[in-house]
């Protein structure tokens, strides 16, 4: 008996680029613990497994170390793979249940859009151990339910960071996004993402981060619908709309792998 998974790049239409996670479809619900087992063996900073209960699709998602609360890339990626492989209808929107409560996927020209939670960060005070494990003061910090993010002033600055992921470890929460507003014509802001507290060193295109960044750019630059461009060696583009309490993601994904599982 086999399990199939595919690997799919996400946030990309080429293939090598965005950020990729593996989509493990199943009959039913598995062990966590085998659900983690796979997750480290893939290696991946997402794993995704799912499986159909009535009309949704219950969908968790696991980094190579810990299961997390909301993953943009590896739903996104997700949904490609359930329409691609014969799994839904790509005229039908899915509805997944998740540790985040229901999100929604829908395809259309090409296009993948989520509907996702809007994490707004609340402003906070820099403290010694953020300053410290960055090697810099932001000039603001701002945080959500999962993660803190750290402006600065140029795009420049974002691109050319060299993180320490020892120190950057050390800081309480699951990751660290670092922004900046875009100087590429066309992009309204830039980011990294750094998930030391999940066991990501640098995550290429992070989905659940621009739930942050969006609302918090969308309110500075008086705009409802902006384009995030992530600066990780891979690189990719996240676009989003602004909804009341929802974010949308919108983006592309191909499928590089197609495996099978024999455990």
């Amino acid at each position: 008996m086999s399990t199939t998974l595919f690997t799919v790049d996400a946030f990309t239409n080429q293939p090598f680029a965005g950020n990729p996670a593996a989509v493990c479809p199943l009959d039913g619900p598995r062990d966590a613990i085998w659900m983690q087992q796979v997750a480290l063996e893939m290696n991946l900073s997402e794993t995704a497994f799912l499986w159909k209960v009535g009309d949704v699709w219950s969908l968790r998602w696991f980094t190579p170390t810990v299961e997390v609360d909301l993953c943009g890339h590896a739903t996104l990626a997700s949904a490609h793979a359930l329409w691609a492989h014969g799994y839904a209808d790509p005229s039908e929107a899915l509805q997944f249940t998740t540790r985040s409560g229901i999100l929604t996927a829908s395809y259309a020209d090409g296009w993948i859009t989520l509907d996702f939670p809007n994490e707004a960060p609340h402003q906070i005070a820099t403290f010694a151990a953020l300053n410290d494990a960055l090697g810099f003061t932001p000039l603001w910090v701002g945080q959500n339910r999962m993660d803190i993010m750290v402006l600065v002033e140029t795009e420049a600055q974002v691109v050319d960071y060299i993180p320490d992921h020892v120190r950057l470890a050390t800081v309480d929460t699951r990751g660290i996004i670092l922004t900046a507003p875009s100087s590429t014509a066309g992009i309204d802001f830039v980011s990294r993402f750094f998930g030391a507290g999940a066991g990501i060193g640098e995550d290429p295109v992070t989905g659940s981060a621009h739930c942050c960044l969006a609302p918090y750019w969308g309110e500075i630059l008086g705009k409802t619908e902006l384009i995030g461009a992530q600066r990780s060696a891979r690189g990719g583009i996240v676009r989003t709309k602004l909804v009341g309490d929802r974010v949308k993601l919108i983006g592309q994904a191909i499928t590089i792998m197609q495996a099978q599982l024999f455990v």
